[in-house]
């Protein structure tokens, strides 16, 4: 298993669901649920398995090296089979705040993937609170699943802003809402 020198836990668990360094074996998976879930993503054509390669073996296997990468992704795993994948993306070591990235497999749907979001975002707060001291996590959500708001809330992120008509989806222009989390928030 690959491990990031950033970290001093490799594995964060709750139940029997677990975030594991991301997983050159999950790579596929995590190709074909980002081009099922497209229309989501800031990602401008579906992936090939030659982009995914390349990506794992050159954008991802540098992360593991560095102290202070710009991201660390992580497989999710319940019972040890990957159903998701995420991590803290666009990572500011200096002002210690991160943006939270997270899908699942695209069949999770409903209180299944509630259920799935709120897991992964206690797991991934840990490694962002208690292992690398961040301040400030927070999640940039083209406004078309209005679904993941509550489950945000219910998380304790709180939402800290609307970016009107920010981004052009499907030849109309989306708001952006952004949800934040504090370190120093009493609801960790």
């Amino acid at each position: 298993m690959n491990s990031y020198i950033a970290l001093n836990k490799e594995s964060f668990s709750e139940g029997d669901r677990s975030i594991v360094p991301i997983r050159m074996e999950d790579r596929y998976l995590i190709m074909k649920w980002r081009n099922e879930q497209i229309f989501h993503l800031r990602q401008s054509k579906p992936l090939t398995n030659n982009d995914q390669d390349h990506y794992f073996n050159t954008t991802v296997a540098k992360l593991f090296g560095k102290e202070q990468p710009d991201q660390l992704l992580f497989s999710y795993l319940e019972n040890g089979k990957c159903i998701g994948y995420g991590g803290l993306v666009h990572m500011n070591w200096t002002d210690k705040n991160a943006e939270i990235s997270f899908i699942t497999d695209t069949a999770i749907q409903n209180e299944a993937y509630a259920f799935h979001m709120c897991t992964f975002l206690t797991l991934i707060t840990k490694v962002a609170f208690e292992e690398i001291s961040f301040h400030k996590l927070f999640t940039y959500a083209f406004d078309v699943r209005p679904y993941i708001y509550p489950i945000l809330e219910q998380s304790g992120f709180k939402r800290e802003a609307v970016l009107k008509e920010h981004c052009l989806f499907n030849g109309e222009f989306k708001d952006v809402i952004i949800h934040t989390k504090y370190n120093t928030d009493n609801n960790l």
